[in-house]
């Protein structure tokens, strides 16, 4: 018998000398073999669970079966086959386990690593510990067969709206009853104490196309038994990539719960016309050695530095290696995966510039054969240094090397707001000269166009966007002040609030008026301030809120918002397709006063029921007189007013300015 034991311990001594062996054949990252089979993760059918992982360095691997998500010793144990050229591990059940829960246990130089629910996990239990196996369509609500994205002609017709669950919904204000959760968005007929509509009936209300929902994804940092804390995230540190977050259902420890309500709420904004842009983070992870990366294959989702370490351009600890083939493949394949599985419309990318271009192409060339009207973009940059070459990485200036693909417009941002680098700095809006070609590069979409001068742009030296499409054009976002903060804090204390509503008019008008495509934060239309908080991403509600009570207080502003919007979505002569159009279509006029900015648009042209239309900025705290081509026009926004009908008339060559506000003219 000790015979017996000593072989059997002799035979799997050899077999990890024969898995280490092979392992050293292993110089670099790049020779591990890709595995190019779709099934990958746990299936169920014809009565037996399949488990398929791909972990080419490891010498065993277990699979742990529980009965519960969060707790409790494996019910059993699974030892999973190994077939070495493809670095795959296979394990059949003659059993369907649904219901039942599982985690990988890898071997790794001879050590066992943590358990982990590997990294295609669709469903996972409370916190995300362990993966689930469950019936996939059972978490399906009712007509989810007949779900169609809302129509959409041209990516320069999307008004985009970046919002998170809980600032959405958590203020006591707010009429909803499903705060913070998927569910919150889709109540109809809430309304905030004064009878003004909040909730999916705003957005309608306010006209946009396409909500930007912040991460909602699994992510690490909200402890999903502990809901009663109120601890609150923006939710840029993934876990689970494939599953919903559980803090945003109503029961984080049933897993169907998560996914039918994520569903739920698709299903409702497409039925009231709006399309839904999810916020992914494949760029790092919210740990890096406890990753569920780095427990399945160590080391190869990560890029390092010469001398080993993990190299940091997230500044969030790690960065992934998206040009390693079975990176790329995880990327590509987990975004295909929410639009199929949960009819995603788009994709806004965190620190696209991370990743490298042949990867964003590939899942661009993906949607297209899904849905080309799949809409995709993201941050042209990096939060720091990448060892990756910068020429090969989705960076803004290598826009051009992605057809199909937007990036942010932080030239015109900041043109228009005030550098986000200093508190004190101004922008155009609220009076700085000198920024004029900048917001005029806004205007064009960062497209060429003859009467920019480009070595006046702020970060750019050259225009980087093909077509307009390319260009996401806004004054703030979930990061640093917002829009009514960065008013705040680089005007005058003494500035009064009319004064601050009137640069926040002018600021949109630029942004709402502009080729490209508009986006703004959820709550600007309602004044919204996080008190002068530049990074609120695990801050209380009380700072991250949106106070719906506001929605009555600057009624104003929201109705001046919502026909900015409306005259956008009528007029094509604001979102033309082409860069040939603007070219041909918007014209710049000169000899004007300093910090004074108009334009024609030849609205015949562009297919406007506008024949011709004027528009100018004037980015001065004083009225300003300017020449306009001589005839009759009709006024229809003026001082902080908008009304297509018109407000007035006017006729000769000469118009005044209101001080710090926008003019249209339309004939």
């Amino acid at each position: 018998m000790k015979w017996f034991t000593f072989s059997l311990f002799a035979i799997f001594m050899f077999v990890i000398s024969s898995c280490n062996h092979r392992q050293s054949a292993y110089k670099s990252y790049e020779d591990y073999p890709a595995y190019v089979g779709d099934d990958l993760g746990v299936t169920v059918a014809d009565g037996k669970t399949r488990f398929v992982l791909w972990t080419p360095t490891a010498e065993a691997v277990q699979i742990r079966i529980y009965d519960n998500g969060e707790n409790g010793d494996p019910e059993r144990i699974i030892t999973m086959d190994k077939d070495v050229d493809t670095g795959v591990f296979r394990a059949v059940v003659s059993e369907e386990l649904y219901g039942k829960y599982y985690t990988y246990r890898i071997l790794k130089d001879e050590k066992w690593l943590s358990e982990t629910p590997g990294i295609w996990a669709k469903a996972v239990g409370v916190n995300g510990n362990r993966g689930a196996i469950i019936r996939m369509q059972d978490t399906d609500p009712e007509g989810w067969d007949k779900d169609i994205r809302p129509p959409l002609k041209n990516f320069t017709d999307i008004i985009l709206y970046e919002m998170h669950y809980r600032d959405f919904s958590i203020d006591s204000t707010s009429g909803i009853k499903n705060k913070g959760k998927f569910l919150a968005l889709t109540e109809r007929g809430t309304v905030n104490p004064e009878g003004l509509k909040t909730g999916i009936d705003h957005l309608k209300e306010l006209g946009i196309t396409h909500v930007h929902l912040l991460p909602s994804f699994d992510f690490g940092s909200i402890d999903e038994t502990k809901l009663y804390e109120n601890k609150y995230n923006w939710g840029y540190d993934p876990k689970n990539y494939n599953v919903p977050e559980g803090s945003y259902s109503t029961d984080p420890y049933k897993p169907e719960t998560r996914i039918r309500e994520m569903k739920q709420m698709i299903q409702v904004l497409h039925k009231n016309g709006i399309r839904v842009i999810m916020d992914v983070v494949y760029n790092h992870t919210y740990v890096t050695d406890g990753s569920n990366f780095n427990l399945t294959v160590p080391g190869y989702y990560y890029r390092h530095n010469p001398d080993g370490t993990y190299s940091d351009a997230s500044y969030c600890g790690n960065e992934t290696a998206s040009e390693r083939e079975m990176v790329r493949r995880y990327i590509v394949q987990s975004a295909l995966y929410w639009v199929k599985e949960y009819h995603i419309d788009g994709f806004r990318f965190d620190l696209m510039g991370i990743h490298d271009l042949e990867t964003m192409n590939m899942l661009r060339d993906s949607l297209n054969r899904i849905d080309p009207s799949i809409f995709v973009y993201g941050e042209g940059w990096t939060a720091g240094p990448s060892p990756y070459p910068q020429e090969l990485r989705a960076m803004k200036t290598n826009a051009p090397q992605m057809p199909g693909i937007a990036v942010f417009n932080d030239d015109v941002r900041d043109a228009v707001k005030g550098s986000f680098k200093k508190d004190e700095n101004r922008g155009f809006a609220t009076g700085k000269s000198g920024l004029e070609e900048s917001v005029k590069f806004g205007i064009v979409a960062a497209t060429q166009h003859p009467q920019i001068d480009y070595s006046q742009i702020n970060y750019s030296t050259s225009p980087y966007a093909l077509y307009p499409s390319q260009s996401i054009n806004y004054v703030s976002s979930h990061d640093d002040l917002c829009l009514v903060d960065k008013l705040i804090v680089s005007l005058p204390e003494n500035t009064s609030e009319s004064d601050l509503l009137r640069y926040d008019k002018l600021a949109q008008t630029i942004i709402f008026t502009s080729q490209g495509i508009p986006f703004m934060f959820n709550g600007e239309e309602v004044f919204r301030s996080k008190k002068l908080v530049h990074n609120s991403f695990e801050s209380p509600d009380s700072i991250n809120q949106i106070n719906w009570a506001n929605k009555s207080i600057y009624y104003d502003l929201f109705d001046y918002y919502k026909k900015l919007i409306a005259l956008r979505k009528k007029h094509s002569a604001f979102r033309m397709v082409t860069t040939t159009d603007i070219q041909s279509n918007l014209h710049f006029e000169e000899h004007l006063p300093e910090n004074v900015i108009a334009y024609r648009l030849n609205g015949k042209a562009a297919g406007d029921i506008w024949s011709e239309i004027f528009v100018a900025f004037n980015g001065n705290n004083s009225l300003q007189e300017i020449s306009i081509p001589d005839g009759n026009w009709t006024i229809v926004c003026l001082d902080g007013k908008i009304d297509e009908a018109g407000i007035s008339s006017i006729s000769g060559n000469k118009i005044n300015l209101p001080r710090s506000s926008a003019v249209i003219l339309k004939r």
